[in-house]
């Protein structure tokens, strides 16, 4: 009986080895509580303009926390911004109250016709290519630096989370801003 019982968690082993390897690796790739895929601005004009960033934040800790804002030395000026549709039918967008809240191991996408982060009074022409730091904020008191690629020809959709790069992508980012947000 006993040599049944070692030869059935042998087995067992066995089998779960080859699962607990990738789960180990997607660990040790994004090993931070907050994780961002794909961070691309667009920007309209130069010193004066705006601009609005883009990007997929996973919140890979253990609790809930909530991005209250960001910064960048670019601009004057960093809100958090969504779109929003008004009763008659049009499309505003202003400023998120509040923040956007990130409970523990979910992820929240800032795409084009939806949430982003709105860069006002630009501190100078942002080049197409060019990369520049933007830390976002969180309410825990966590702060994250993270790498923006200028990149104004960029379809919406393109390269994000809705561009079919990948078996667990979704469509999303259907609405053009034009330029900026």
């Amino acid at each position: 009986m006993t040599s049944r019982r070692s030869l059935l968690i042998a087995t067992l082993a066995s089998l779960a080895l080859p699962l607990a390897a990738p789960l180990t690796a997607l660990a040790q790739n994004h090993p931070e509580q907050f994780h961002v895929h794909d961070a691309y601005a667009r920007s309209n004009g130069g010193a004066g303009g705006s601009g609005a960033v883009f990007f997929m934040l996973h919140n890979n800790g253990g609790s809930d926390d909530t991005l209250v804002g960001a910064r960048t030395d670019l601009a004057a000026k960093a809100e958090l911004h969504s779109h929003t549709m008004t009763a008659d039918g049009v499309m505003q967008m202003g400023e998120i109250e509040g923040g956007v809240a990130l409970p523990a191991g979910e992820m929240h996408e800032f795409a084009r016709g939806g949430d982003h982060v709105m860069l006002m009074g630009l501190t100078r022409k942002l080049e197409e290519g060019e990369h520049f730091p933007l830390t976002l904020i969180f309410a825990s008191g966590a702060e994250l630096v993270i790498d923006v690629t200028v990149d104004n020809k960029r379809k919406p959709g393109a390269g994000q989370m809705g561009d079919g790069q990948g078996e667990m992508m979704m469509d999303h980012g259907k609405m053009d801003h034009g330029s900026g947000g």
